[in-house]
């Protein structure tokens, strides 16, 4: 009497969905929750209805596909539309406004940033061999390390 292991198949579904749902938990990238999903809606409802091991596979494949290739996108837009629009760190350097707190020359000088710090500051490659009167207002170009590169800041006319 040989064991047909065909009508256990529903429990490799439900195993197959659980282990899916824990690595989804574990890297939260939508792509095993998809994979969960096709598993659910094609493997075990097709088993469910009686479909073949094949079709229920194939079944699965294709409604996992689907959903990769259409909800997974809208959801992680969705999840990574709520971010800080605000910038930290070095990236808030960026742009910042400064005054120089020494002459700043080829060999350097010091900068305070509008956040309060003050840094070691070199010019920009475009104004080297230029001097920096301290008190003149520059803006961050580039960081470096513990070092700012700075450009005297273009003034405007209503300034």
């Amino acid at each position: 009497m040989l064991l047909d292991l065909t009508q256990y198949l529903w429990i490799m579904w439900l195993v197959f969905v659980l282990i899916c749902v824990i690595i989804e938990l574990l890297t939260l990238e939508f792509t095993f929750l998809m994979i969960a999903a096709g598993s659910l809606i094609g493997g075990l409802g097709a088993n469910l209805l009686g479909f073949p091991w094949w079709a229920q596979i194939a079944l699965a494949a294709v409604i996992a596909a689907g959903l990769l290739f259409t909800i997974r996108p809208l959801l992680l837009k969705r999840l990574k539309s709520g971010g800080d629009p605000a910038k930290s760190n070095v990236d808030a350097l960026y742009g910042m406004r400064a005054r120089a707190t020494s002459a700043i020359t080829d060999d350097g000088g010091f900068a305070r940033l509008a956040n309060g710090e003050t840094w070691t500051a070199r010019l920009a490659p475009e104004h080297e061999h230029t001097t920096i009167a301290e008190g003149a207002r520059l803006v961050v170009t580039r960081v470096d390390g513990a070092t700012v590169e700075v450009a005297p800041e273009e003034r405007t006319e209503t300034e």
